[in-house]
């Protein structure tokens, strides 16, 4: 991989084998509960409007909601945690997930839904930065990259098989059950990972300054930066994919979980390719995942017209934007230095800040009147800004090479 090196895994817990994989199942398996809560609230839109009484833009601000709980949380958990037994650490994380989720399933109404989803969204961030760390610390040295991007794999599996499942439950017994669903999950993710994963003791060195100074770096900011407004592109278009597939492409309601599922193949192919292509080169990966995510959204608001080739672009769309977050993911592991919790969590954070951004200006245009097109057009700028910020971050990346 480019760039400053990762530290290399700790020999004390450095598991392999048999219970290295099992410890990687059940961090994957919470990466698909977070990834069906995540994602199943876009494939339910029109029936959560419904059911507490407002517009479908109105009910996108829940998606924003969720955004901004992983915002708030990954830093601040990544941070004062770090001093913590990373197993233990990761068992409370899933704890708050099932409640968030709980809550957010006997939510009365628009209010008490939008804290609901803020709560559900704490723990996300946190969750996959310090499972990352834990893939990473236990498998073989030049393995990492492999690693994470079987953490990683979470949300394409939960795109394949939990939103839909989630989707087709709530359109069948009501939008609330596709979140007792998630709530359930998070359990069983917490009761697997406390009987799987290794004990690993948390950073005793770790202080809260020198997390922090992590963040003199130009790099770790122009990093996080691409994730925020690159990603962003994504959720314009993705946050209103039910309405967009009903209203644009003239599909019924029943359809809209086999395009979910062909979105959540994309993200399986997408992440199993980065996973090779990090270990080779993360920036490179990078950089034409970025290009890729952009013209595949463009493309999507023509595509979306008709139903095979709307399922098509779709799932180049899925493809590029998984090797996107995976190579977005080590980059800031990277350049984040002894800060790896805090910029694993980091990439989490900027990812929803992305969400929140792509969501919102998504139901601006729609409140608007511009069309079923106007999210995915939206979404192809937001790309194009997201290039613009990684081209800069690799121009001071390669001027500070020349100078080593």
């Amino acid at each position: 991989m480019s760039g400053v090196p990762l530290p290399s895994p700790s020999p004390a817990t450095g598991g392999r084998g048999h219970s290295t994989t099992l410890a990687l199942v059940a961090l994957v398996l919470g990466g698909i509960g977070i990834g069906t809560t995540e994602f199943v609230t876009m494939g339910l839109l029109p029936e959560i409007a419904a059911g507490i009484d407002t517009s479908i833009p109105r009910a996108g601000h829940t998606i924003s909601a969720y955004a901004l709980g992983v915002v708030v949380g990954a830093p601040t958990i990544a941070v004062l945690g770090n001093r913590l037994p990373r197993r233990e650490l990761l068992v409370a994380l899933m704890l708050l997930f099932a409640l968030g989720n709980s809550a957010s399933a006997l939510a009365p109404g628009y209010g008490t839904l939008l804290l609901s989803r803020f709560v559900a969204g704490i723990p996300h961030g946190a969750f996959f930065g310090i499972a990352s760390i834990v893939a990473f610390d236990i498998v073989a040295p030049g393995r990492g990259g492999w690693a994470v991007s079987r953490i990683m794999l979470g949300i394409p599996i939960a795109n394949v098989a939990g939103v839909p499942l989630a989707t087709w439950l709530g359109q069948q017994t009501g939008w609330r059950s596709a979140y007792w669903l998630v709530a359930a999950i998070g359990l069983l993710t917490a009761l697997l990972v406390s009987t799987l994963v290794p004990h690993q003791p948390g950073d005793r060195e770790a202080r809260v300054r020198s997390e922090l100074a992590a963040f003199l770096d130009s790099q770790v900011w122009l990093t996080l930066l691409v994730g925020a407004v690159g990603f962003g592109g994504v959720f314009a278009m993705y946050s209103y994919i039910s309405p967009i597939l009903r209203n644009q492409t003239g599909l019924p309601a029943d359809a809209v979980p086999i395009y979910l599922f062909i979105y959540g193949i994309g993200g399986l192919l997408g992440t199993i390719v980065a996973g090779r292509l990090v270990d080779r080169s993360v920036l490179h990966t990078l950089v034409w995942s970025t290009v890729a995510t952009g013209a595949s959204l463009a493309l999507f608001a023509w595509a979306a017209d008709w139903a095979v080739p709307a399922g098509i672009v779709l799932l180049l769309v899925c493809i590029s934007v998984s090797a996107f977050v995976l190579a977005l993911q080590l980059r800031l592991m990277e350049v984040a230095g002894r800060a790896r919790t805090l910029g694993a969590a980091g990439n989490h954070a900027a990812l929803n800040i992305a969400n929140a951004l792509g969501a919102w200006l998504g139901g601006v245009v729609l409140a608007a009147g511009w069309g079923w097109r106007a999210p995915s057009l939206v979404g192809a700028g937001l790309s194009a800004a997201g290039l613009l910020i990684l081209l800069l971050s690799l121009r001071i990346h390669r001027g500070r090479t020349t100078l080593d």
